[in-house]
């Protein structure tokens, strides 16, 4: 059996909104979403989806549960088949049990007393004379009070004995304060004190939105600035992002996260409405906080401070990124500003412009050491290539990591296989060949979307076999046909005839039948129609198979854009190639993540190689 606190994580992280989307069109409503209910095959938006209570409920047939009930009914899985998904979606592994856990988490007696801390540090906030300082100090940052209470603000006196006392009538005696790291005990024999005191308190949440441990910002003088809670059974900073809590499925809606460095930043963005956004718990990410953002996304903007601890901060963090095959763009604000100041001063529509402006993390390396004139003259031009070395290695994307070596070897002057021969990697003969010793050819003519298979050809040959078998698995589910329409246009087939059975498809909608379709028709699709029906389908999940098709031709539409910028990137100015060295390092970015879905094989095409590995 999974255990009990596995599924109720799993429940918890769960993004309802996106497992349920990979099946149903939804929009949002106020704080919910809509869509027609995908078990009656409905076509009203009567099927809602909310995300702060894990639930779903159709007002027609009246349908409803948590993401185990949905994937359970709309699959056809048992409950741990449904439990084993959702916990894959999510990043969570769920570990073999013999039986259920008994009795409740052991981490429960340290969150109780955390969240009672909490309340206790919001109250002196507003509650107590004492807090005074501390709400002016808010006040000159731009905080008010609502947006101090969203993030549960709070204040710590400087008096030694109260937070004890009051936690004590609580029933928290003085062993558990001390195991949650909020009383520490300086020497041997002296009475034991607060942790915090006269400090700013940022309560800190694990992923399911436990409070684990606090970040205290000293107000007035003081050695140490932010103090954080000590390691127990509940807090490692190490594996903490502060603002994941809050940020989770805005990560995935929009497939990107914001990497930002403190409190204040977190704070401050999402309050402008830039709600996928995080903060380390120290000045760089550690390597489980990079496996950590891995599970929810595959691109991230590091929006740091420019000065130089900022730089340094922002390419550790990059390097422990790329190494889990993260995409890294660097956000470069104006010198002072920091994202906290810079949206208090401009707003999140300036912001989002800046981020739309950011470059790949390499680029900003090599921006800067051209800046500073590293590539002048050879000691420099030395000591800039050790500055990139680290960044190339840490890319774990081969094809990311020859096009670093590539962009390295343009600014240097340095040939390719000298640079491969210092990153210490295989050597990619064949392409590096064909890059050195192909010569550079003209364009082809810019011409409308290829339909290669008009003239009929092999699946090998025209890409067609996601197309033959998206109409096929089409034509045995027509009421998956609404939902696809959404996503795919007519003109994405190549296959004159797979391209008309699919717009018949779209027209009869749910109600399509094989006759009706083939009575739309003309002959020769008529009898392409009928041959795919009588093919039949492996397997038993049309949404999984068509998903499986959407992919592949997503993927082929890919590499036929990468192919047009192999062509193109010899032609162009070095500002063009850089651009088109970028658009390439995001193409094969999302190659790469589609792939690593493992999606079925079909025909013989060179983009149905089935990767388990994440490789592209």
């Amino acid at each position: 059996m999974i255990p009990d606190d596995v599924v109720e994580r799993i429940r918890e992280e769960a993004d309802i909104v996106q497992i349920i989307g990979e099946h149903v069109a939804l929009k949002r409503v106020g704080a919910d979403y809509r869509g027609p209910c995908p078990f009656h095959q409905g076509t009203h938006p009567n099927f809602s989806v909310s995300p702060k209570k894990h639930l779903y409920y159709c007002f027609v047939c009246h349908e409803h549960g948590d993401v185990f009930t949905f994937l359970s009914k709309r699959l056809g899985l048992d409950w741990p088949s449904a439990v084993r998904l959702a916990g894959e979606k999510s990043g969570i592994d769920v570990p073999a049990a013999d039986m259920h856990r008994a009795g409740p988490d052991p981490r429960e007696r340290l969150w109780e007393v955390t969240a009672s801390a909490a309340e206790y540090f919001r109250r002196m906030l507003w509650d107590d004379d004492g807090g005074r300082v501390a709400r002016d100090y808010l006040h000159s940052r731009g905080i008010d009070r609502e947006t101090a209470d969203r993030f549960g603000i709070g204040y710590a006196p400087s008096a030694i004995g109260l937070m004890r006392t009051y936690l004590q009538t609580l029933g928290f005696d003085d062993a558990r304060q001390t195991e949650a790291g909020l009383l520490s005990q300086p020497e041997e024999g002296r009475e034991q004190r607060p942790r915090f005191r006269g400090r700013l308190i940022f309560p800190i949440f694990d992923a399911v939105g436990h409070t684990v441990g606090f970040g205290g910002r000293i107000l007035g003088q003081g050695d140490v600035k932010y103090v954080n809670s000590p390691e127990s059974s509940i807090f490692a900073k190490r594996r903490l992002l502060y603002g994941l809590n809050w940020a989770k499925f805005a990560i995935r809606r929009e497939e990107r996260i914001l990497v930002v460095e403190g409190y204040f930043d977190v704070v401050r963005l999402m309050a402008a409405g830039l709600e996928s956004v995080v903060a380390p718990l120290g000045t760089a990410l550690t390597a489980d906080q990079a496996e950590l953002i891995a599970r929810y996304t595959k691109q991230a903007f590091l929006i740091y401070d420019s000065d130089r601890a900022g730089l340094r901060a922002t390419f550790r963090t990059a390097d422990e990124l790329l190494r889990r095959s993260v995409a890294v763009r660097v956000v470069t604000l104006p010198e002072g500003e920091d994202p906290d100041t810079f949206v208090g001063a401009h707003g999140r529509e300036e912001l989002e412009a800046q981020i739309q402006l950011s470059v790949d993390v390499f680029e900003r390396k090599i921006q800067i050491l051209k800046n500073h004139h590293w590539f002048r003259d050879l000691h420099n031009k030395r000591r800039a290539i050790d500055h990139l070395l680290p960044t190339i290695r840490a890319a774990a994307d081969p094809i990311l990591r020859d096009l670093y070596v590539t962009s390295a070897s343009e600014a240097s002057g340095v040939p390719k296989s000298l640079l491969w021969r210092e990153v210490g990697g295989e050597v990619p003969g064949p392409v590096e060949e064909r890059a050195e010793a192909a010569p550079v050819r003209a364009p082809r003519p810019t011409r409308p979307r290829v339909r290669r298979s008009e003239s009929r050809g092999s699946d090998g040959e025209t890409g067609s076999g996601p197309e033959r078998e998206l109409v096929r698995w089409l034509l045995q589910a027509p009421r998956e046909v609404e939902r696809v329409a959404e996503r795919l246009g007519p003109d994405t087939f190549r296959d004159a005839q797979l391209r008309s059975i699919y717009v018949v498809l779209i027209g009869l909608g749910a109600g399509a039948t094989p006759g009706a379709v083939a009575a739309a028709l003309p002959p020769a699709a008529a009898a392409e129609a009928a041959a795919l029906v009588a093919g039949g389908v492996p397997g038993a999940d049309p949404a999984r198979a068509i998903e499986d098709c959407l992919a592949q031709l997503r993927v082929r539409d890919l590499m036929d854009r990468l192919a047009e910028i192999d062509r193109l990137v010899g032609l162009g100015s070095r500002d063009e190639q850089r651009e088109l060295m970028s658009e390439k390092i995001r193409i094969m970015t999302e190659v790469r993540a589609l792939r690593g879905l493992g999606f079925k094989t079909y025909g013989k095409s060179r983009l149905s190689v089935r990767r388990n590995d994440g490789a592209p």
